[in-house]
């Protein structure tokens, strides 16, 4: 079994804590991007994983673009724009849990956007298609909309969408325009991977399940809701799963903890996995990862294999 996964978003330098205090590593990562990254790494060699965004023409995105290129990813589709550079933004770290600071607003990707034929070409080819709230968000309002419409015309023909509703409130002009940008994504979604906590808040969920039965009713066929240490909660063709948290032994960096979970989730049940299956895959492949500084590292064979199960 092989297919084809394009992911959109943004890439963006990144800034990450290292030993020494005051001291930074530079790399790359991006919610989409961070899913990518790991869906390259968990999926068999047959699939293909490619991204679509947008970079300036400078040594920057240069470097950017060799680094998706040296972790496998596809960057057939990058849009290079003379006039713009990439977005950067710095992890800081209390106890492990991460906040960012960002500096993104004429950031290229904000333009990957506004051509449907661009749009058309890159889903033309995908099995499926992944989407965040946050490429919604740094989109102006027109290029979502016409965004959201080419993965509804697209996913018509057969595609399939994913959606990580990613709820940053801080980069939307207000929360109304947030939500309804987020549920009119997922009313052309099949799958969508909310976290609780935000949820909760911008939403008024009272429950996980809560949370699960409104993408649902939305039109999405399976729901994974994250939990942060609760238990995970899936609603998938009509069935209820559950899984209860496992203990992390150190908590590093909670960067890319959700988009990694993203990742191992999906690349099980595209591989033919359970959702069961599935969710245990994920919670492992996330705690590992916030073992580690910054979003991104690199599995070894070993640990891939220790992942899958």
């Amino acid at each position: 079994m092989t297919g084809c996964i394009v992911c959109i978003g943004e890439c963006m330098v990144e800034l990450s804590p290292q030993g020494a205090a005051g001291q930074y590593g530079l790399g790359f990562a991006g919610d989409t991007m961070n899913t990518a990254w790991y869906l390259r790494q968990m999926l068999p060699a047959g699939w293909q994983v490619d991204y679509l965004t947008a970079v300036g023409t400078d040594a920057l995105s240069d470097q950017m673009l060799a680094h998706l290129d040296a972790g496998g990813i596809g960057t057939d589709h990058v849009l290079r724009r003379a006039d713009r550079t990439v977005g950067l933004y710095m992890i800081q770290l209390t106890d492990g849990e991460r906040s960012f600071a960002y500096w993104r607003g004429q950031s290229a990707a904000r333009t990957l956007a506004q051509d449907p034929d661009v749009l058309d070409a890159a889903l033309a080819g995908a099995d499926l298609a992944y989407v965040s709230g946050i490429t919604l968000a740094i989109l102006p309002p027109d290029d979502s909309a016409r965004l959201i419409d080419r993965l509804s015309v697209w996913r018509k023909a057969g595609g399939k969408v994913v959606l990580d509703s990613n709820l940053r409130p801080r980069l939307w002009e207000d929360t109304d325009q947030m939500t309804k940008a987020v549920m009119a994504a997922a009313a052309v979604s099949d799958i969508v991977l909310p976290s609780f906590d935000d949820e909760a808040t911008w939403f008024g969920d009272a429950t996980p399940a809560a949370t699960a039965q409104r993408y649902t009713a939305a039109g999405a066929s399976q729901v994974i809701v994250k939990n942060g240490s609760g238990p995970l909660l899936a609603l998938a063709d009509g069935q209820t799963h559950t899984l209860p948290p496992d203990p992390v032994p150190s908590v590093i960096d909670t960067t890319a903890a959700g988009d990694s979970f993203n990742a191992g989730y999906l690349a099980v049940r595209l591989t033919g996995g359970t959702v069961v299956q599935g969710l245990t895959t994920a919670a492992a492949l996330a705690a590992h990862v916030i073992q580690i500084r910054g979003a991104l590292t690199t599995l070894d064979a070993a640990t891939r294999a220790s992942l899958i199960g």
